[in-house]
């Protein structure tokens, strides 16, 4: 199952964000051990594009609270970087991966 996560930045993490950046791609590279697959992956833009101000993650998982836990152990959740997190389940349509075959 899909899920789309989208974190909104705290005010004034841009510093946190920027120092904790490596340690969170890391994560999101190796999930360690949760059972979920990101896809897809980055940070939101204020509308000029010139700062990040969240996060857009597209990961695959069981179920959502695996997806909850490992958001929960992000290094920027830790930080206090993210001021509120929403997690979705997700129907991937246009540009699914293929899945045991089947397009999606």
């Amino acid at each position: 199952m899909f899920f789309v996560v989208l974190a909104t930045d705290a005010p004034g993490a841009a510093e946190k964000r920027s120092e904790i950046g490596p340690i969170h791609r890391a994560h999101l590279r190796n999930p360690c051990n949760h059972k979920v697959k990101v896809h897809l992956g980055g940070p939101t833009l204020t509308t000029q594009g010139e700062q990040a101000n969240g996060t857009l993650l597209v990961v695959e998982a069981d179920d959502i609270a695996v997806v909850s836990e490992f958001v929960a152990d992000d290094p920027y959740s830790q930080a206090g970087v993210f001021r509120s997190v929403e997690i979705r389940p997700w129907a991937w349509t246009v540009g699914a991966p293929e899945l045991d075959g089947v397009m999606t």
